[in-house]
């Protein structure tokens, strides 16, 4: 089977460096990014040129955020993709290793989280299974104190963004990757379930099961749809390399959705 031709545009550090600061990424300024890399084009040097466009673009005083969540340190019984026999479910609760910042690789979030949370200095958060990593002078402020029974919410590196006047980047990424709205789902009426993962504590290695938010990324393309129709000037779009991008901020997306997801998504529990 003969190997598929490339697919351009061609894109370099430089120019993608160019291409934010032209969609208005701002030096200084922190930024949240959901970022496929294939959306972009050619990139020689992957993910590391990536990376490295967007710390030219914020400069020494800028903070980059990502998410690298490892959804498989899980519950084995919820696993869908792809499911496990229920006789080996006690097995695989027994086994995973404990989350652990440093080593942990993230899963689900593509290739450049990735490359972000191994960078030289990167800070990662303590969730077990919905930990950000972040590069720059507001990486510690944005990553500590993310509580175990708080993966999206209050507590979490979200509510951080928000006070600290971050900015969301959808670079070729879609609303239903944009996981600043589940900060609004907890703060609005929606349903719990206990959450279960591996974790190193002070007696060593632990199966621990604890009690939060549900949540669900169920209809936030329609969601992101409406925000952009309704707060259009909040939300600037363009390109850059070949990608599509979104650039809002963290705090208008959740106000939006705490309006709306009552609305639209209402919770009969």
């Amino acid at each position: 089977m003969p190997t598929p031709p490339v697919t351009g545009p061609l894109c370099t550090r430089d120019s993608l460096a160019a291409d934010l600061r032209a969609l208005g990424v701002r030096t200084g300024e922190t930024l949240l990014v959901h970022s496929p890399l294939k959306s972009l084009g050619w990139v020689p040097g992957g993910a590391v040129a990536v990376v490295q466009a967007f710390l030219d673009t914020l400069g020494e005083t800028g903070t980059l955020v990502v998410p690298t969540h490892c959804g498989d340190n899980s519950d084995p019984a919820h696993w869908m993709r792809p499911p496990v026999p229920e006789e080996w479910w006690e097995t695989i609760r027994a086994a995973i290793p404990a989350y652990d910042p440093r080593i942990t690789p993230s899963r689900g979030v593509g290739v450049i989280p990735e490359t972000v949370r191994t960078w030289p200095g990167a800070l990662r958060s303590a969730h077990p299974q919905a930990p950000f990593a972040a590069i720059g002078p507001g990486a510690s402020r944005i990553t500590e104190g993310h509580a175990v029974d708080c993966m999206l919410g209050e507590r979490s590196p979200l509510a951080r963004l928000e006070e600290n006047g971050a900015r969301v980047l959808l670079l070729g990424a879609g609303y239903d990757s944009c996981t600043s709205f589940h900060l609004a789902e907890y703060r609005v009426p929606g349903p719990v379930a206990d959450v279960s993962f591996a974790l190193s504590t002070p007696r060593g290695r632990q199966w621990v099961t604890v009690r939060d938010t549900d949540v669900d990324s169920d209809r936030f393309d329609e969601l992101g749809a409406d925000f952009e129709r309704d707060r259009d000037k909040v939300v600037v779009r363009g390109t850059v390399g070949g990608a599509r991008c979104r650039l809002f901020p963290v705090a208008e997306a959740v106000a939006y959705a705490e309006r709306w997801l009552p609305v639209h998504r209402p919770y009969e529990g």
